[in-house]
């Protein structure tokens, strides 16, 4: 029965509520990790039998092997989307999983650049190589609007809307949005659109996608964070840094300028507020470190 519910979960995750196929899947192993535990614990029960405390007991063994409470909140959050969608096509009359509860987790700030940084990090793009002008368009344009790199290797010309500076972006869930993007930004995609890009010769099925590698097809992501690494080195700068970095200063920075949180939000694709707000963390510590710096009585 488990693999049976399993297919029907997978199918109202992807024609409901429209999810992206990697956090299907990502729900998917949740719910599976609970049946193999089940299947092995609870010999004879079927998952619409399971009880709160058959739950727990999942939960305590995933404590017990020392997975993370980041990874146990994850699987939990996947097993509730579960119980809920049985619930939603009345398989049980009462959920099991509502009074779950996930391990307490520390909010880690997330790293960023600096303005200066980010500076060095752009300058630091060797032009005159044949990647370079692509290379420094995409970075521009990860600071300038805030994307995910996977916003970023997906997006296509047709949703670039020059006249107005603006990006029609397709974030988690196929959810669009209207992002701005900064003057430079511009300027060196259109650098590399009608210098660069116009000169190779797409792969069947690659036409649209704005960024392309060598042999004509859309980048990767894990092709994103090389290129960001070997920038970073040339650069000088020592973080650990990724393609979300880019992401991440972006929101500091704007919200460190005063920026309203509600539009910060709007521009990031967050779904929730509270998701935005670990930024009025960071910028919180940089007012304390202003204060501590400037004010006579520190």
């Amino acid at each position: 029965m488990w693999q049976q519910l399993i297919k029907q979960f997978r199918h109202h995750l992807k024609l409901e509520r429209s999810l992206s196929e990697n956090s299907i899947e990502a729900y998917t192993r949740d719910v599976e990790k609970l049946a193999a535990f089940s299947e092995r614990e609870f010999v004879g029960k079927s998952p619409l039998e399971l009880e709160l405390e058959h739950l727990r007991r999942f939960v305590n063994a995933l404590a017990a092997l020392e997975i993370s409470a980041f990874s146990q909140a994850r699987i939990i959050s996947g097993i509730k989307a579960f119980y809920r969608f049985l619930m939603y096509e009345d398989k049980i009359k009462e959920d099991p999983a509502q009074l779950l509860e996930a391990p307490k987790l520390g909010r880690k700030l997330p790293d960023t650049l600096s303005f200066q940084e980010i500076e060095l990090l752009l300058e630091a793009i060797p032009l005159g190589e044949s990647e370079g002008h692509r290379n420094r368009a995409m970075l521009e344009m990860l600071y300038s609007s805030g994307l995910r790199v996977s916003e970023l290797v997906e997006l296509k010309k047709s949703q670039i809307f020059t006249e107005i500076g603006f990006l029609k972006v397709v974030g988690k869930g196929n959810k669009e949005r209207l992002v701005p993007v900064g003057k430079d930004a511009l300027k060196y995609l259109k650098i590399y659109q009608e210098e660069v890009r116009v000169h190779q010769t797409p792969t069947k099925g690659h036409e649209e996608f704005v960024f392309l590698n060598r042999r004509g097809q859309k980048l990767t992501r894990v092709m994103v964070f090389l290129i960001i690494k070997k920038t970073a080195i040339q650069a000088g700068i020592k973080k650990n840094i990724s393609p979300h970095t880019f992401r991440h200063s972006f929101a500091t920075h704007l919200i460190e300028g005063g920026a309203d949180l509600r539009a910060v939000q709007e521009m990031l694709g967050h779904e929730s507020i509270t998701t935005t707000e670990i930024y009025t963390h960071l910028d919180r510590d940089y007012l304390r470190q202003i204060l501590t710096d400037f004010h006579p009585r520190k």
